[in-house]
């Protein structure tokens, strides 16, 4: 019921989530990411462990497709299921269930990959990936939502959004984008309209937190 998309940009580094779904609070148990090891996106009958397990298996290291290996083998309901990892090195590694509804698969490509269940058709992640390749060079969380807004025109879920999210982690524990639509008429509209107060009026406020390097933030003097 759900399309997702992870993706680490190569020129920061970050790592980011966004997602539509036609279930309220997609952002609650699908995103799951930290800043220099990778993410995981879980979703279709969702088991939060996919995502906090994956985590795990990215910080000891473990590429993404064996992370991915890894998991499929720790849950007995792995056909229901479908999740998607990206490690430091930006390698994705999908798994679908042959229980997920249909239209359900994914698109990998470099540095991202887009998954789906019960979307209307494959173009839903062609288009997505199109929007997302088209914004190189641009700030992650734009090519998110680019690619979260032309999938939602291509048909997204079949029956209808209801929830929309963008998640990205940059340097420290705590995220840069952390943004939640829930129980909407129009999730990705007002996704869009988020992204832009977020663009305007929080990150900049964000950026002047403390650190690890200069825990005072803003008001602290330089880091030595």
């Amino acid at each position: 019921m759900t399309f997702s998309i992870i993706a680490r940009c190569p020129r920061t580094g970050q790592f980011g989530i966004a997602a539509t779904t036609g279930v309220p609070a997609v952002g609650k148990l699908l995103t799951h990411a930290a800043a220099g090891v990778g993410a995981v996106a879980t979703q279709a009958r969702v088991n939060p462990y996919l995502g906090i397990d994956g985590l795990a298996c990215l910080r000891d290291g473990m590429p993404a497709r064996e992370a991915r290996n890894r998991l499929i083998d720790m849950d007995p309901a792995i056909q229901n299921r479908q999740f998607a990892l990206i490690d430091r090195h930006g390698d994705t590694a999908v798994w679908t269930g042959d229980d997920c509804l249909d239209w359900a698969g994914s698109k990998e490509g470099d540095g991202y990959s887009l998954q789906g269940n019960r979307l209307a058709g494959e173009t839903v992640l062609a288009d997505a990936a199109a929007a997302y390749e088209s914004g190189s060079g641009t700030p992650l969380a734009d090519r998110l939502l680019a690619a979260i807004v032309a999938g939602d025109l291509a048909g997204g879920d079949r029956k209808g959004e209801r929830s929309a999210t963008i998640y990205i982690v940059d340097t420290e524990d705590y995220p840069l984008w952390d943004i939640r639509v829930d129980e909407h008429e129009a999730p990705v509209k007002e996704l869009q309209r988020l992204h832009a107060l977020f663009a305007r009026d929080v990150i900049p406020e964000i950026r002047r937190m403390p650190t690890r390097e200069n825990i005072a933030g803003e008001a602290g003097e330089d880091p030595i």
